[in-house]
């Protein structure tokens, strides 16, 4: 099969799906234009800041985006490309987009505040304690994973290194001038993508060599200055000016493919077991998160996200089409590989050091059939994947904290209210596992602890619709399949673990599995409970 042929059928796929079960969403969450967004309330300059439409999608693509949508289905394909790009694009339509964009509306109806915030208020303290132990965990997850994924790849690209330190500053400098002296939002953008693209050729033409350990460190101090900093200072415009990057990459690798017209040579499928990776079910499901779904997403529509809003109607546009946006990168990385045969993929993977290396040299070379030199292509495709990398690390870092001071509030000194005692408590940590350098290790409980967030994370926002009488099926259905798949998921890492003897992965597996059943039976008693009659209703 030519692999133009999937990649525009999935495109149209997505598109009818944004149009046409987005549309849907929107009635059924009773989306309101006029009704006043948190930002625009509060707008206290820190946090609460409303933000144009392409500028919260900058930030929130580039956010959810990341390494996942790349790692995922890269690490996936040797159950064949198929089943991959089944699950990616059923996924996100029906289960990732719905998570996304529910989980953005749910916390603007409660003043921008998190999906734990909106269970305290439906579930209790308790139900909201046991979901923000598990958002810590998974955040100490990503901060950790995307942390050791950044620096490995910093290693493996320096000339990546040197224009990610160079687009901070520029970063930096757009947002004063955007949202302090007012420049026009159109004539900074120009400046800011040429700074860029200096950036690069400065990067290529004067790479930094450090290791791997030193690039960690650097990397958990700028994570701790990022989490602290206004919004709109560095994380707002450094996410809307990256996302040219990736819009900039899709498109030359659309169009490399286009001209290449690459033919598939992976096989379509490679049997229901793999010989290191394991059974298809649960684990596709759980390899490929960012692409289909991820708990983190949650975090992200649910925290910084949510506090940017300008407008309700905005939200489809930016949490629902910016997960399918996320697929069609999904459905790209498959292709980056697919034109390999499957000796050439495994060798590929083992001589660049997983998938990142892997995917930048497939873009890389199909962005060399319209001219551009492959070395230059595939150290930009490498570029883009690192600057992704990190904006999910700074991102988790400041939902790390949120979650820190939420969890705290009324349990712990008031300390921890503080925003550097609270970035610091969290990413202690994700300290300890970035130094570990062990990122294919934890990358499987990670993929857990990530869907299974999503899972909860769907839990709370149909108990949301329930108590406020809204039709809860297009959010019951995805959540019990998530639930099913991700209690799966961690009682085969439980076991595999347990034969390993690897006692802290099956430790952690362990401690996260009694959290999801404890969480799933509050949530089962506030979706069967009679509904109240003096219940305030919000929708």
């Amino acid at each position: 099969m030519n692999f133009l042929t999937l990649m525009m059928i999935s495109g149209v796929i997505l598109l009818l799906a944004y149009r046409i079960y987005g549309r849907f969403l929107e009635k059924e969450l009773k989306v309101d234009p006029n009704r006043v967004t948190p930002a625009v309330e509060v707008n206290d300059g820190i946090e609460y800041v409303p933000a144009k439409k392409p500028v919260l999608l900058g930030h929130h693509f580039a956010t959810i985006a990341g390494g996942g949508p790349i790692t995922g289905p890269i690490t996936a394909v040797v159950f064949g490309w198929l089943p991959a790009v089944l699950w990616i694009i059923i996924g996100s339509i029906f289960i990732g987009g719905v998570h996304d964009y529910t989980s953005l509306q749910a916390s603007i109806r409660h003043k921008a505040k998190s999906i734990g915030a909106v269970i305290k208020e439906y579930m209790g303290g308790r139900g909201q304690l046991l979901f923000l132990t598990f958002s810590i965990a998974t955040l100490i997850l990503v901060v950790g994973v995307f942390m050791i994924l950044v620096a490995n790849t910093f290693v493996s690209v320096p000339e990546a290194a040197t224009a990610s330190v160079l687009f901070l500053g520029i970063a930096l400098i757009f947002g004063f001038f955007v949202n302090q002296l007012r420049v026009n939002l159109v004539i900074a953008s120009v400046f800011g993508i040429i700074a860029m693209l200096l950036s690069i050729w400065v990067g290529i033409n004067f790479p930094i060599h450090l290791s791997a350990t030193t690039w960690s460190l650097i990397l958990l101090g700028y994570a701790y200055v990022a989490s602290v900093m206004p919004v709109w200072l560095l994380l707002q415009p450094r996410d809307y000016l990256n996302a040219f990057l990736l819009y900039g990459m899709i498109i030359g690798a659309v169009i490399g493919i286009l001209i290449a017209s690459p033919t598939i040579q992976l096989p379509a499928y490679t049997g229901f077991r793999h010989e290191t990776m394991g059974f298809l079910f649960p684990i596709l499901f759980i390899t490929i998160a960012c692409g289909a779904i991820s708990g983190f997403h949650s975090l992200v529509s649910s925290g910084t996200t949510a506090k940017q809003l300008d407008n309700e109607k905005n939200g489809k546009f930016i949490a629902y089409g910016g997960m399918l946006l996320e697929a069609f990168l999904a459905i790209i990385a498959i292709g980056s590989v697919a034109y390999l045969s499957q000796a050439e993929f495994a060798a590929r993977m083992d001589a660049l050091g997983g998938p990142i290396g892997t995917f930048a040299a497939g873009i890389g070379h199909f962005m060399s059939f319209w001219g551009i030199p492959e070395t230059t292509a595939v150290t930009f495709a490498a570029l883009t994947a690192s600057a992704f990398l990190l904006t999910t690390l700074d991102s988790a870092t400041r939902l790390l904290r949120y979650a820190v001071q939420e969890i705290s509030e009324d349990r712990a000194p008031k300390a921890f209210q503080n925003s550097h005692i609270a970035t610091a408590t969290g990413l202690v940590g994700a300290a300890a596992l970035a130094l570990s350098g062990t990122w294919s290790q934890v990358w499987p409980l990670f993929g857990s602890a990530n869907q299974m967030l999503g899972a909860l994370a769907l839990l709370a926002v149909a108990v949301w619709l329930k108590k406020t009488g809204a039709r809860t099926f297009y959010v019951i259905i995805p959540m019990f399949f998530m639930f099913f798949v991700t209690v799966a998921a961690l009682g085969v890492l439980m076991y595999n673990n347990f034969v390993a003897n690897n006692w802290l992965l099956f430790g952690s597996a362990f401690v996260l599995f009694i959290l999801c059943i404890f969480l799933a039976i509050e949530g089962w008693r506030a979706l069967t409970e009679k509904e109240e009659q003096d219940r305030t209703v919000k929708m």
